[in-house]
């Protein structure tokens, strides 16, 4: 393999090819959950080099791992423990391209921050309408290979519906330049949305274009608590009926999550977590004025409490205030990291069917395994829940993983599949998921699925037992 590494050091230069020690930020997923070993990292400038590391690694039979900020939650972007993977990092690839105005569009390289590109696009007037709590670390070639969601879904769509065009590498080394930016493009099979969320195991993204909008004139962010989740869809009806398409965020967050960021993040102020089995956080974006967008929310609220969906509300008065409140949401999956080891669950579920399956699930998990703790929060306007599992106050949580996440897993999948519901929302699959896939997915859709990998990476180098098993 020193031929391999040594022919990627005169394509790359020798600074940008690592190996040895010293690489965990490459090797080790967001979670700690796995420790890999890479045979090398390496960090291509621009779409040729990328070109020409992958024609490398092909000619001799070397996987390769795509990996922009490496802040996803199934271990799809690290190496595996074999240490004859390349990592092919992103990082480098951080130019912004284009700003369009005319077609409100954005060209980027697979290696911006998304921050970065959100402020971008609001330097000239536009909102990049993705947001996620990862978005000051994670790359825009992350969000599109795993299809992020975040959220604004509910108004915007997942990062797929954002994307006009792409840059992808393939498995064989050739660049498809597809980055028109076209609205209409009516000209045979789409390969945008076929690389959207393929996780870097079709080819890799090395940059996209991506849909700009109007800044909103306005927007208010207001905090409810809720006796329910039934009385959380309930206020999400009545947001949606006199909102429309103004509401562009509805969270909804249970008393066990904002208790974990009470006590982990005390500086927070979290409002009525102790009073309400649910909180919810919404979000108007309005095309008139603060003034308008405050007296549309009071009257949806209003509303709310007349009917006793809601039993308090509060309305953030500043854009520090709106901030305090989306920190408090943002801070949940840092809470549930500080209190200890969980098993997370990325699901989602016609929304309609929400209550019923937290009810029945709430319940047989208690059963079957008393003192367990469910933090579940999410994207309610869009279906998506994180309904994580902490092991009981003062347990081994490393002990209860290896003991229990499996009948978890089975109990939570297949109450999720009763419901019509899907085992991946909007992380992915990557290793983590990999073996539940075939239990939970449709026969044939994956047999397409792996003729379409067979198609494009005959040799199996792409990401390799990534999504679809070896």
């Amino acid at each position: 393999m020193n031929g391999l590494i040594d022919s990627l050091r005169q394509i790359c230069g020798e600074a940008h090819v690592l190996s040895g020690g010293g690489l965990t930020a490459y090797e080790r997923d967001w979670r700690g959950r796995e420790h890999g070993k890479a045979l090398c990292v390496v960090r291509p400038a621009h779409t040729k080099e990328a070109s020409a590391v992958v024609k490398a690694c092909a000619a001799v039979g070397v996987a390769m791992v795509p990996q922009g900020g490496n802040t996803g939650l199934v271990m799809g972007s690290t190496p595996d423990t074999s240490g004859q993977e390349v990592v092919i990092s992103l990082q480098r690839m951080n130019k912004v391209r284009h700003i369009d105005i005319a077609n409100a569009t954005l060209t980027a390289e697979a290696g911006c921050i998304l921050q970065h590109l959100q402020q971008t696009a609001d330097q000239s007037g536009f909102l990049l309408a993705l947001s996620l709590a990862s978005e000051g670390s994670c790359t825009l070639g992350g969000n599109l290979a795993s299809n992020a969601g975040g959220t604004q879904v509910l108004r915007y769509g997942n990062t797929r519906d954002l994307c006009l065009g792409l840059e992808v590498v393939t498995a064989q080394g050739d660049v498809w330049s597809g980055l028109s930016g076209l609205r209409k493009d009516n000209t045979g099979y789409d390969l945008r949305h076929l690389f959207i969320g393929s996780e870097g195991t079709l080819g890799i993204i090395t940059a996209a274009t991506m849909k700009l909008f109007p800044k909103p004139a306005a927007q208010r962010t207001a905090w409810a608590a809720v006796p329910s989740v039934q009385a959380a869809l309930d206020l999400l009806g009545l947001a949606q009926q006199h909102l429309g398409a103004g509401l562009t965020g509805f969270e909804m967050m249970s008393q066990a999550a904002l208790g974990l960021v009470a006590r982990h993040f005390p500086a927070l102020k979290v409002p009525f977590w102790q009073e309400a089995s649910y909180c919810v956080l919404l979000e108007l974006s309005d095309t008139e004025s603060e003034s308008h967008a405050e007296q549309r929310l009071e009257q949806v609220l209003g509303i709310a409490l007349d009917k006793n969906v809601a039993s308090e509300v509060v309305i953030a008065q500043s854009l520090s205030q709106s901030r305090e409140l989306w920190q408090v949401r943002e801070s949940i999956s840092s809470a549930q990291a500080a209190e200890g080891l969980n098993i997370k669950h990325d699901i989602s579920l016609p929304v309609s069917a929400i209550p019923a399956f937290v009810k029945q699930t709430d319940t047989a998990l208690a059963n079957a395994l008393p003192g367990l703790r469910i933090v579940n929060f999410g994207h309610l306007g869009d279906g998506n829940l994180h309904y994580n599992i902490q092991c009981p106050e003062g347990a081994d949580a490393a002990h209860f993983l290896k003991t229990n996440e499996p009948q978890v897993n089975d109990m939570v999948y297949d109450a999720v599949m009763s419901f019509g519901g899907s085992v991946s929302a909007e992380h992915g699959i990557g290793r983590l998921k990999v073996e539940s896939l075939p239990h939970y997915k449709d026969p044939v859709a994956l047999q397409l699925m792996r003729n379409i990998k067979q198609a494009l990476d005959p040799q199996k180098l792409m990401n390799p037992g990534r999504v679809l098993m070896r």
